[in-house]
């Protein structure tokens, strides 16, 4: 699931993080594409996609695994059998207690995927005298300046986005899916369906969390140059000097890898989840 994800939003992702960092810098979606190609070619749509592979993957795996977890924990609280369904609200609940343990995997990987997706733009700003245009590169940098625990700046921003995300990323996904049902069980619906929860579930967390994110990619980015405020620092100086619509640069391409990334997401995780359970079963 993950990497189908990745295989199909990175270069919108990679938008995402330019524009949210370097507002000025992008007129829009179509402006920062075009200059992206010019300055570093193809290739500069794909910068992070190892670390990104490595975060989605990871992120993904726990996520779905304590999302098993986290349904039980839920279950025990209302007090229903163990084999009870669910309602969407409740499933939403336990996505967004799953996405707590989701987050101390992902901030590393995604605080190098940002670097490197934005390194280009901190050389040509006059951040950096020189960039780091490897994972290694990159990884070795942040030892040596900040110690392990450099991997997680931007880790407070990273939580306050995941936890309410996610609770609307799986209520969303599980209404729609619920939706499309219409009283037939959820595990009966094809493709196109789950590809449009997929996507309208991803769209609902990018929606309700994006101010947040955009502080997030600042905080992970910009401390590559010195010391960089917290949270709330990050947030009010954003907010003061360039105004509320910098803390929404890059929703464009945000929403249209959205729906199409997070719709492939699903799809993969609900086939490849049904190909084990059958191989299970088998035995």
């Amino acid at each position: 699931g993950g990497t189908a994800c990745v295989a199909t939003g990175q270069p919108f992702d990679t938008a995402k993080v330019k524009m949210q960092t370097f507002p000025n810098m992008y007129k829009g979606l179509v402006d920062c594409f075009v200059k992206t190609y010019k300055q570093v070619g193809f290739r500069g749509f794909y910068k992070g996609t190892t670390p990104a592979l490595v975060a989605n993957i990871a992120e993904n795996s726990v996520l779905f695994m304590c999302y098993g977890f986290c349904q039980q924990i839920v279950r025990r609280i209302v007090g229903v059998d163990r084999k009870t369904k669910l309602s969407d609200l409740q499933n939403a609940a336990a996505g967004s207690f799953a996405s707590a343990f989701a987050t101390l995997v992902l901030c590393p990987t995604e605080l190098v995927k940002c670097r490197l997706q934005a390194m280009h733009e901190m050389q040509l700003s006059g951040k950096i005298i020189q960039g780091h245009n490897t994972v290694w590169s990159v990884v070795k940098g942040v030892i040596q300046k900040d110690g392990p625990l450099g991997f997680y700046r931007g880790l407070s921003s990273t939580l306050l986005r995941e936890v309410p995300g996610y609770f609307f990323f799986f209520g969303g996904y599980e209404l729609s899916r619920t939706f499309f049902a219409s009283g037939r069980s959820k595990d009966e619906l094809g493709p196109i369906p789950l590809l449009l929860s997929g996507g309208f579930g991803g769209s609902c967390l990018w929606i309700a969390v994006y101010p947040v994110d955009c502080v997030k990619s600042r905080i992970q980015v910009l401390s590559m140059a010195g010391k960089q405020a917290g949270f709330m620092g990050t947030f009010v100086t954003v907010v003061r000097t360039e105004g509320v619509l910098a803390l929404y640069s890059g929703l464009t391409p945000t929403m249209i890898r959205a729906f199409v990334a997070n719709g492939a997401l699903f799809l993969a995780y609900e086939y490849s989840r049904k190909l084990m359970m059958k191989q299970i079963d088998s035995y």
